[in-house]
């Protein structure tokens, strides 16, 4: 993921222009700043995320991101891209990395902000392109020869080319010097070729695998079987744009282990569309037209994938418990308008207000999804995360609509984001969420991906400004008698009360439910002392945030709103003021019987 550092507020506008325009980008800038990561001090940052490896696109001068990446620099075959743009916007100059995207990069933001791309990499500028570093549609799966035929060619040297299907235009290549006596040689070939001498090789991306297998076939089964189909074919991996399928094998995890293992993504038919391809077929079956209702899952997803000028190069292939088949388009083939993808639902606990409490897992998730889902509340408090997302709003109390809105979205090949507060599965959506994935109205909905990003929840924020008061045993009760039972509610109640637990109270009151609140304090004040710790903490992360701290006998229930969370301390919890006044609740662990 990109980080885009910044210096001050001044930088941030911009480095939320440069955010949108990059896919998965995210800024980071000093302590203070409402930005994705905080750092205390700029140069050991950016120190940091060089060595991670991580992309930087810096806003401020070029000598203050070299100087601060210097101890880290190498080897330049594995260095991250970092680039600089200058304070308004009007130069992005790419320092390190050309090769490794900096250069691309360079010329997406200055496109975006309307800026000149300082590309200083000689074969980039004088070529137009970088040998190493092809275009969507194509692989370098080597790329040795690059340095010896990019300073041939800057010296004035021409280039053969090994292009049967015409695509050097395509490719990019066309503003190449040709010369067909040439001792080098630019190849592009869908073919797995050895390396030779005076020879650069690109392989198009005309190709789709596709694949069929029992349910629950081992990956490896699969990865090998389609290894050794493109071995005897003499196939490249790399000419591969996207492995396909039948979208009734959605969640096939074999398939998504194959794609991983080739690192390219997955697309999924219809048996509608599939059974369009019966005509093209080499080994229709009726067999599997009674099993999936089409004559063929391999043959015809390939055949589906590489569209009408496509064909089949590749017949079916059939291992036990696998198939494959390939198919091979005039031009390299775009994944993206392939067929559908697996659709994702991610269930998003966004913590329980301010930015900073958001999880990376959370922010990189909200940043790809197509769709957003939730209570327009909880959607009101990252709105600056979703603003690219088709943004679907729901009421208060219609968590199940919610839910159903975003499988049926997913279900259509969506990445689908369902936000909560807090964490996902503390009392939020990733509960009713899983109980229609249990017995799923549609079948499609069961083959969605589902992902679980945690968030901080509100009793654990509420610690956090209290200091320890979960530092020993604790639970978590829901005074809401909506879903739960009022006498199921009472008898973990006077459970929770015998066990001495420390006990954070959700939803303690609404407009008309009141009395719940009272009843805990009364069965708590029968097991523990009347001076035990109870916090009230309100709108916990928000401008209006307040957390107060009172006994157990003092607590007034009407002081209590929905907004609010309520802590109630363990008999052996206590408050602890410090000299600035500041009130901190303590539940020991005993740590000081260990170092006596």
């Amino acid at each position: 993921m990109t980080a885009i550092v910044i210096l001050g507020a001044r930088g941030l506008p911009l480095a939320r222009r440069i955010a949108a325009a990059l896919s998965g980008a995210e800024v980071h800038g000093p302590v203070g700043l409402a930005v994705d990561t905080s750092f205390a001090k700029a140069t050991e940052h950016l120190l940091g995320l060089f060595r991670q490896g991580r992309p930087i696109v810096f806003l401020g001068a070029a000598g203050i991101a070299i100087r601060a990446v210097a101890p880290a620099l190498a080897d330049k075959s594995v260095e991250p891209p970092v680039l600089a743009v200058a304070e308004g916007g009007s130069s992005v100059v790419p320092l390190l990395g050309g090769h490794h995207g900096a250069n691309r990069l360079a010329r997406e933001i200055g496109a975006a902000l309307g800026a000149h791309p300082a590309i200083t990499t000689a074969g980039d500028l004088r070529l137009g392109l970088a040998l190493d570093e092809p275009p969507a549609g194509f692989a370098c799966p080597d790329p040795t020869p690059v340095k010896a035929l990019t300073a041939h060619l800057l010296e004035g040297g021409g280039v053969r080319f090994d292009d049967p299907a015409g695509l050097a235009h395509e490719a990019g290549l066309a503003g190449l010097a040709a010369d067909p006596a040439s001792r080098w040689t630019i190849r592009l070939t869908e073919q797995a070729v050895a390396a030779q001498p005076g020879q650069l090789v690109w392989h198009p991306r005309r190709l789709v695998l596709g694949v069929g297998c029992e349910r629950n076939a081992p990956a490896g089964l699969l990865i090998d079987h389609v290894a050794a189909c493109l071995g005897r074919a003499g196939l490249a991996p790399e000419a591969i744009a996207c492995v396909a399928s039948i979208d009734l094998k959605a969640d096939e995890p074999a398939i998504h282990a194959l794609a991983g293992h080739l690192g390219v993504p997955v697309r999924f038919f219809t048996v509608a569309e599939l059974r369009e391809q019966t005509a093209r077929l080499a080994n229709p079956s009726e067999l599997v037209f009674r099993e999936v209702g089409c004559h063929g899952v391999a043959e015809g997803a390939a055949l589906a994938g590489v569209g009408p000028a496509g064909r089949l190069l590749v017949a079916k292939q059939a291992g036990p418990r696998v198939t494959c088949a390939v198919g091979l388009a005039p031009l390299p083939v775009d994944p993206g308008v392939v067929g559908r993808a697996r659709g994702r639902l991610a269930v998003l606990g966004v913590g329980p207000g301010q930015p900073e409490w958001r999880t990376r897992e959370v922010e990189a998730l909200l940043a790809s999804a197509s769709d957003v889902v939730g209570y327009r509340l909880y959607l009101d408090l990252v709105a600056d995360r979703i603003g690219h997302c088709r943004r679907h709003d729901f009421d208060l109390g219609e968590e199940e609509a919610r839910c159903r809105h975003a499988l049926a979205l997913a279900a259509q090949g969506h990445d689908v984001a369902l936000v909560c507060s807090g964490d996902a599965g503390i009392f939020a959506m990733a509960s009713p969420l899983v109980e229609l994935l249990e017995r799923p109205e549609d079948p499609a909905w069961a083959r969605v991906e589902l992902v679980v990003g945690p968030g901080i929840s509100a009793m654990q924020a509420a610690a956090a400004r209290l200091g320890a008061p979960l530092g020993h045993d604790f639970c978590a009760i829901s005074l809401s008698d909506l879903l739960t039972p009022r006498a199921e509610i009472e008898r973990r109640l006077q459970a929770a009360a015998q066990g001495d637990f420390v006990i954070a109270f959700y939803n303690p009151v609404s407009r008309r439910r009141r009395d719940l609140l009272p009843l805990a304090k009364t069965i708590l004040l029968e097991a523990r002392p009347a001076d035990t710790p109870v916090a009230i903490a309100r709108s916990l992360g928000r401008p209006e945030e307040a957390v107060t701290v009172t006994t157990l006998a003092a607590l007034d229930p009407e002081a209590v709103d929905m907004l609010s969370l309520v802590l109630v301390g363990s008999s052996n919890s206590r408050a602890v003021t410090l000299p600035s006044g500041r009130t901190l609740v303590l539940t020991p662990r005993g740590y000081h019987r260990k170092s006596a």
